[in-house]
């Protein structure tokens, strides 16, 4: 069915100005119509005003309605969805192998991500939440649910399996939310998402949240949800308009030890290859250089890309060598830095990249390294991209490499 955006009594967010309209104050969780518990939960943890998408969608979740969320990274999504689903089920003891809330998403770190975001504060209201994602032990996944789970935070193809096992069962599920949609399309994900919908009761609220509502996301919108409330809301300027975008041009000699050079700067770098090969060698090489790097990929466990995640966020490692897949959905504050050392395959992928860097702000910069061979076909993808980069050609130790990306080992070769 078509998406329909009604009048709404939460007031109008003006993303021109980054202020509500008519200069009407920013209403609370309470105003929003979150029970008390959770209120006091999202206040132990900090959280006292919402983000505009928040005030927006809560209301119309809270009211039962099917909403579409358009946001980007960082826009604070999780909580949009994730609070009102909470609420709804926290009126009933859990049943063993039948969850009533659900949050499918495209990959394991998202999943974890999700979980100790909304764990905390459903905590709050007696609920237990399970991650349900391949990598890691199907055992405990089955004894949490035989226990009974209230929500689970699942990958497709782990829940699928669990399903087919007997061991979860979909009918009793509230609420579905389809988390970073447009990337479980893009992964492939749609069949098994489109039977998991189906398994779930007809009666089931879905909240679907997606950097994108075209393609494959729009017949899931058609084909499974009901008169759905659209809500699409992006910051005044995106991460990615607000990023400074350069392609740097090296030789093939060079690019190795240009990557490194970048690698010794001061903040943190995320750095993007193709293979999982490719960020162990890359990571590797700028290990060896005395940076605290480190790579995350498909091809590691659980715990070690769960931990090495950790570690970046808190600092602790200054360079991530990721591919595309480990790192979707995936949100870091205070990348200073974007690193293509493998040039994107698309623009949606080099958009994903850039979206790395979602509160960044003007600060923050996106490099591709490409050669020379490999100028025009970039050029062409930052022009699919709606990207204005600037381009340099760069060798170890040269001013522009200095300049561009704070690199201390070109910085000293200048001096």
């Amino acid at each position: 069915m078509t998406a329909v955006l009604p009048d709404s009594t939460v007031p109008a967010f003006d993303a021109a100005d980054d202020v509500f309209a008519d200069d009407v104050p920013t209403p609370t969780f309470a105003d929003l119509g979150l029970p008390a518990p959770v209120v006091a939960a999202l206040a132990r943890a900090g959280i006292t005003t919402p983000f505009p998408i928040q005030v927006e969608t809560i209301p119309d979740a809270l009211a039962g309605h099917d909403l579409l969320g358009r946001g980007s990274t960082g826009s604070g999504k999780t909580l949009a969805f994730g609070l009102p689903m909470i609420a709804r089920i926290a009126s009933l003891p859990p049943q063993p192998k039948r969850p009533r809330g659900l949050v499918l998403v495209p990959t394991r770190e998202l999943a974890m991500q999700v979980n100790d975001a909304l764990e905390p504060l459903g905590r709050s209201l007696g609920l237990h939440f399970k991650t349900v994602v391949g990598g890691t032990s199907m055992e405990k996944q089955v004894y949490a649910l035989r226990r009974g789970v209230d929500v689970l935070v699942a990958t497709p193809g782990r829940l699928g399996d669990l399903i087919r096992q007997g061991e979860c069962f979909l009918d009793d599920i509230e609420v579905v939310v389809l988390d970073e949609a447009d990337q479980m399309a893009d992964m492939g994900f749609l069949p098994e998402v489109t039977a998991l919908l189906e398994l779930c009761s007809p009666a089931a609220q879905t909240l679907l949240f997606s950097a994108t509502l075209d393609g494959d996301v729009d017949t899931l919108v058609r084909e499974h949800m009901h008169d759905p409330i659209k809500h699409e809301l992006e910051p005044a300027t995106s991460p990615v308009d607000t990023m400074e975008h350069h392609l740097l041009v090296v030789n093939r000699e060079d690019k190795a030890v240009v990557a490194t050079e970048i690698a010794r700067r001061d903040g943190r770098t995320i750095m993007f290859v193709r293979s999982q090969l490719g960020a162990e060698r890359v990571a590797g090489n700028i290990a060896d250089r005395g940076v605290n790097a480190r790579a995350l990929h498909g091809g590691m466990s659980q715990n070690a890309r769960t931990r090495t995640m950790a570690e970046f966020k808190e600092g602790k490692i200054d360079v991530l060598v990721a591919t595309d897949v480990a790192a979707r959905g995936i949100h870091v504050d205070d990348i200073s830095l974007v690193v293509h050392v493998d040039p994107p395959e698309d623009p949606k992928a080099y958009l994903h990249r850039a979206g790395r860097t979602a509160r960044a702000g003007a600060t923050g910069r996106v490099v591709t390294l490409v050669l020379r061979n490999q100028r025009k076909s970039m050029q062409r993808l930052h022009e699919k991209a709606g990207v204005t980069a600037s381009e340099h050609e760069v060798a170890p130790g040269s001013d522009v490499l200095a300049d561009l990306t704070g690199s201390r080992t070109a910085r000293e070769a200048r001096a």
